[in-house]
């Protein structure tokens, strides 16, 4: 008696019984549009051959089946010519060709000549930390249509798509077992069940999102979403099948190696989200985009394994060789990735120019970090003009709305303006006020940028995201009234101590923006602000003044 199948080849059948299953959705889709059609002709073969006579009820029948049949062959080829000529959307990737990266390379085939499976057809790299393998053999994409032909009789194998923050920060034996049970998808993936049915399933996920911007297609669209209802039970257990039998096959292949790799992997996706939205988020917001993010996620991620306790044993791991080294240019790589995260995570244009341009880490301070100080400080000060010009603030414990006070004359930008107009009896009132303008303020800018970048004002069309996909802007949620406050006030200071203390801006790689004193950080200013801004109390931001050396009535140089 033959016992079970267990192993890959257990998920690799279970994977391909459920591809069968999709490609039986299909058949059944094809059967149900030729039924009227077969109806149709055996109406017509029974009148040639005599066995339907002439003049009775089958004459007005014939041609209403016909009419029906002839409508539901020309929806099915509408359905079929979409989904076949639909462009499935394919991952933004930066592509990585052999010759730039042949020891890259020479390791995946390694890697699967080991595991017994295909070689990925081609690699390429996605700013963010994940791998997967994807099929671009669809035929409405730019390759010839001969040339995909071959490909699919050859049993072409999809591309291997590497995260990039993984090829700086993991070393070389870490990201070969990190990409093992990934390559061991190609072999599920070159069976011909399994790529017929994922295609088919892509092309119907296409076409859906045509439709939606087409009414003239809505059938078309209509009978899409029918058939992804009915086939995605069976294509979600036909991955679950080929992702089981490849962790299956991979588990041979470094496997000590391979728990070591995924706790990297979380230390790399958290380093690589601070770094994103603390670092890079602020230079995209001022049209500057860090040309080299994935160097600094290393910075970042050797920063936090010195802070943190749990991650000292990491440190010893960077004496051994990068996975970076498998390239030949890493500088030019990471620049592309980099403007590639600036897209995606922020909807910036695919070229630089005079509002868009790149910086390096060495100019980060002076182009991101002392320029967004100056640009809040500078719209602090114009909000508390306006103030002051209207007279909008209650002066009174009664309410009453006074008229412009000692601020009607444009005053100079200094700290000891902010600190007299939010301590005091009118402190909390200021305070408010402030927070719903700065709110505006932001607001009305940010809205100035999406109208900008629907016109093409950076130099992209309207459409040009990515192979059709939005932004996934913003990172962050929007800042509250009181966080756009401290942090305006927090610029303010920083100017000022920069101006008159000899104080630096800084970049810290986990934290984003940093002031430098005396070549050390200052980390105790946010605690003197929040005293300010929550409790009107300005003593302890005094005290930190009077103790950095900070002048608060020189007055601030803005942008």
């Amino acid at each position: 008696m033959i016992g079970p199948v267990a192993g890959p080849e257990a998920g690799a059948l279970a994977a391909r019984a459920r591809a069968l299953a999709v490609l039986r959705v299909r058949g059944a889709a094809l059967a149900v549009a030729l039924v009227p059609a077969a109806a149709a002709v055996v109406l017509a073969a029974g009148s040639a051959m005599g066995r339907i006579p002439d003049g009775s009820a089958w004459d007005v029948v014939r041609p209403v089946v016909s009419a029906v049949a002839l409508l539901a062959l020309a929806l099915a080829a509408a359905v079929a010519v979409v989904v076949s000529r639909a462009r499935p959307a394919l991952s933004p990737t930066v592509p990585i060709p052999e010759e730039t990266a042949p020891d890259l390379y020479r390791l995946v085939r390694d890697l699967a000549e080991r595991l017994d499976v295909p070689v990925p057809s081609a690699m390429a790299l996605t700013p963010d930390c994940d791998s997967w393998l994807e099929d671009r053999t669809h035929p409405a994409h730019t390759v010839p249509r001969r040339v995909l032909r071959l490909r699919r009789r050859a049993g072409a194998s999809p591309v291997l798509v590497i995260g990039s923050p993984f090829l700086w920060w993991m070393r070389v034996a870490e990201l070969r077992a990190l990409l093992a049970p990934v390559v061991a998808g190609t072999g599920p993936a070159a069976h011909p069940d399994i790529a017929a049915a994922r295609r088919f399933v892509r092309g119907l996920d296409a076409a859906v999102a045509v439709a939606a911007t087409r009414p003239q297609l809505a059938f078309v669209g209509w009978a899409a979403r029918v058939l992804l209802r009915s086939c995605r039970d069976h294509a979600a257990e036909m991955e679950r099948g080929v992702a089981a039998a490849a962790s299956e096959r991979a588990q041979s292949v470094d496997y000590g190696l391979r728990i070591v790799a995924q706790e990297q992997v979380g230390l790399a996706y958290a380093g690589w989200d601070r770094l994103l939205n603390r670092v890079a988020l602020p230079a995209w917001r001022m049209g500057r985009w860090p040309s080299r993010l994935d160097a600094g996620v290393v910075s970042a991620l050797t920063e936090l394994s010195r802070r943190d306790r749990l991650a000292e044993g990491f440190a010893s791991r960077l004496g051994e060789r990068p996975a970076c080294d498998l390239l030949e240019e890493p500088g030019v790589i990471d620049e592309a990735a980099s403007l590639l995260a600036a897209r995606l995570f922020h909807g910036g244009p695919a070229h630089s120019g005079p509002d868009w341009s790149p910086v390096a880490w060495n100019q980060y301070p002076d182009e991101v970090v002392d320029r967004t100080w100056r640009l809040e400080a500078a719209r602090l000060h114009r909000v508390l003009d306006d103030i002051a010009a209207t007279g909008a603030v209650p002066g009174a414990q009664d309410g009453t709305r006074p008229g412009p006070g000692p601020d009607a004359v444009p005053a100079a930008p200094t700290v000891a303006r902010i600190l007299d107009r939010l301590t005091g009896p009118a402190g909390s009132g200021v305070g408010e006020e402030l927070e719903v303008r700065l709110s505006a303020e932001v607001a009305r800018e940010a809205a100035q940028e999406e109208r900008a970048a629907e016109r093409g004002a950076f130099g992209a069309a309207a459409g040009s995201w990515i192979d059709g996909l939005a932004p996934l802007f913003p990172l962050q949620p929007p800042r509250s009234g009181r966080e756009l406050l401290t942090d305006h006030v927090t610029a303010m200071v920083c100017c000022a101590a920069v101006d008159t203390a000899g104080a630096a801006p800084g970049l810290d790689w986990l934290d984003g923006p940093a002031l430098l004193v005396g070549g050390a950080r200052r980390a105790d200013l946010a605690r003197t602000v929040l005293s300010l801004i929550e409790d009107g109390d300005g003593e302890p931001l005094r005290a930190w003044l009077g103790d950095v050396g900070v002048r608060p009535e020189k007055p601030v140089r803005l942008m």
